[in-house]
């Protein structure tokens, strides 16, 4: 038997390859299948099952695409409906896997169909619960986001994720091991583990929503306390997942590469955004005018989807040389398909080309320090957890996740400045707010990090755990 978690940073998400005696299963594939059936082919494996433990919200599955390249049913639990075919499993439903079995158990609460999976061995031993988004290591699935679907409201369906929890799950023995479906860093939940695997006997121990003496009451509400408004980009997501998709191959076909002056000429006749992946530092020194900010190599999918409201928005890269196809692929990982090309030659071509660009400004935490003394404005874009943990005295919060909200607040005139953690972040909220005309906007470099090692005020630390 073999289990491997494979797990992409930038979603927080967790896929899995099971394999027995030439049989494999599948759970929560990415959209680019590619891989798993690579793993296959070199194991000389057929894949059986695709397993899905839900509706994902936060990225497009791969399991349409698969089941059209393998043949291999795609698998819920009870109530889903999706629009293609599947199988839609009963609760305890049980499939055979080379010499193991992998047991449905039904566990609604997060979603009405959520589902999680417990492998069994060959000596029938409960060994292995792919536990989805119903539980998490160090949290459980958020009870806000198929309320509308599911006509109830999140208290009902935490409700459900109680009953859930204690009946199918915290009956299981301590040493069956935990593969959740996302970790630190995802929106399904509030407090993820940095950890990817662990046990059910460490979450029943440490996990606050699984308390041995905790009542439904108290369960229903830590668990929907704090919750933050989910993404926007979520219930389209869902939608693809439930009703079908593009395969992403053809996606990346059609995408057309340009060369600068017919790039600028698409721009204006398209009207499309122009989003700039190359690293902050570089965007800094040059950049197309009102082009957006999302680093690859930051947590670009997740921002995409937050910021980018429309996601049948006309897209044009800008890339690092020999990192379009990439950019593509994870854009269509959560549901943004119309990405028209790329920029041939990334920024360089477009300088060469003599083309108009810009810039952005940005000072030292020490430079900041002297203009805050001088009563200059001072945004943080930070997570209001972030901002509530510690942060500049008489600054606000303005979260990047929610930037749209508080245009309003940013000087038209003066300078002003912003700052996130590290400084991935206040750039790509300067890049929204220079697009928009704010061109007195200045970054941070470094953030709060290096903001922390300068004499400017900050208020006493309070850890995050403490925070409601």
């Amino acid at each position: 038997m073999k289990i491997e978690q494979i797990y992409t940073g930038c979603l927080a998400q967790g896929a899995y390859y099971i394999e027995s005696n030439g049989e494999v299963a599948i759970i929560d594939p990415l959209r680019e299948v590619q891989p798993y059936l690579d793993k296959a082919t070199a194991a000389g494996a057929k894949i059986k099952y695709i397993f899905e433990t839900h509706f994902h919200a936060d990225f497009v599955s791969g399991h349409v695409t698969l089941a059209e390249k393998t043949g291999a049913p795609i698998v819920f639990g009870p109530n889903a409906n999706p629009s293609f075919k599947a199988h839609v499993a009963k609760d305890g439903e049980v499939f055979k896997l080379g010499d193991i079995t992998i047991t449905l158990l039904h566990t609604p609460g997060h979603t009405m169909e959520s589902s999680c999976y417990l492998l069994k061995d060959k000596n029938g031993n409960d060994y292995a619960l792919f536990s989805g988004d119903t539980l998490f290591l160090g949290d459980v699935g958020r009870p806000d986001l198929a309320q509308k679907a599911a006509h109830m409201t999140q208290e009902q369906l935490a409700g459900l994720l109680f009953d859930s929890l204690r009946n199918k799950v915290m009956t299981l023995a301590d040493d069956v091991i935990v593969y959740p479906a996302h970790g630190a860093g995802s929106a399904c939940g509030k407090n993820l583990s940095k950890e990817t695997v662990g046990t059910i006997g460490e979450q029943k121990a440490t996990n606050y929503a699984l308390r041995a003496n905790m009542t439904k009451e108290e369960f229903v509400k830590e668990v929907t306390d704090g919750l933050l408004p989910p993404p926007a980009y979520f219930p389209m997501n869902v939608k693809l997942n439930k009703e079908g998709y593009e395969n992403v191959e053809t996606i990346i076909s059609e995408a057309k590469a340009f060369d600068a002056k017919t790039f600028e000429l698409v721009a204006n006749e398209t009207d499309a955004l122009i989003l700039d992946v190359r690293h902050q530092d570089d965007f800094e020194k040059g950049h197309i005018p009102k082009s957006i900010f999302i680093g690859i190599d930051g947590g670009f999918a997740p921002w995409v989807g937050a910021l980018i409201l429309d996601y049948k928005q006309p897209i044009l890269l800008v890339t690092p040389e020999g990192r379009e196809e990439e950019t593509i692929t994870r854009l269509a990982r959560v549901g943004y398909d119309n990405t028209i090309g790329y920029l041939e030659g990334s920024f360089e071509a477009w300088k060469n080309a003599g083309l108009e660009y810009d810039t952005l400004t940005s000072v030292s935490a020490e430079v900041l320090e002297d203009k805050i003394n001088k009563n200059a404005k001072v945004f943080d874009v930070r997570k209001p957890g972030e901002y509530q943990s510690e942060h500049i005295v008489d600054v606000p919060s303005t979260p990047l996740d929610f930037i749209n909200d508080h245009i309003a607040e940013f000087p038209k005139e003066e300078e002003f400045y912003l700052h996130c953690a590290g400084g991935y972040r206040s750039v790509i909220a300067a890049s929204i707010l220079k697009a928009r005309g704010y061109h007195n906007v200045i970054n941070v470099l470094g953030g709060f990090s290096a903001i922390k090692n300068t004499g400017i005020k900050t208020t006493n630390y309070v850890c995050p755990s403490t925070l409601k």
